[in-house]
């Protein structure tokens, strides 16, 4: 899933601004201009689209728990990492406190059934044998899900 997907995906879920969104990088240790958030959450048929690049992603999933939970000045700030659906999946799971139980019924009002099991190779380190890369159409819907429960 593009990076621009998720950016107004959560910007949707949360009711935010742009501006919101610029501090969510900051707090994560990232810099980005207001002008260069708008073009990020713009779709990609309107004119002025800039694809969102993985370390301004990055910093913005790191500020988001930051933002949801709070910043530990006790502990090391987070390291970015390149951002794989899986990681987008991890941490939107430590940014909104969810537990497995959570996800798999977030999942499932959206429509798709998943196992427990299943659920836990999308947390397991890459190269692990029960490893299990997120596919784009798990993203979206569970997107699709937290947003409806975040909505309700």
């Amino acid at each position: 899933m593009i990076n621009n997907d998720v950016l107004r995906s959560i910007r949707y879920m949360l009711n935010i601004s742009e501006f919101k969104l610029v501090e969510i990088v900051k707090l994560g240790g990232g810099d980005v201009t207001q002008a260069k958030m708008n073009a990020f959450i713009k779709s990609e048929e309107e004119p002025g689209f800039e694809e969102c690049p993985q370390n301004v992603m990055s910093r913005f999933l790191n500020g988001l728990i930051y933002f949801k939970r709070g910043k530990d000045e006790s502990r090391p700030p987070l390291a970015p990492e390149l951002p794989t659906n899986n990681l987008v999946l991890k941490k939107l799971r430590v940014a909104f406190e969810l537990k497995d139980d959570d996800i798999i019924q977030i999942l499932g009002d959206a429509g798709f059934v998943v196992s427990k099991t299943e659920l836990s190779a999308f947390f397991r380190k890459e190269g692990h044998p029960n490893y299990r890369v997120c596919k784009d159409q798990f993203l979206r819907n569970f997107l699709k899900g937290l947003t409806s429960k975040l909505k309700s």
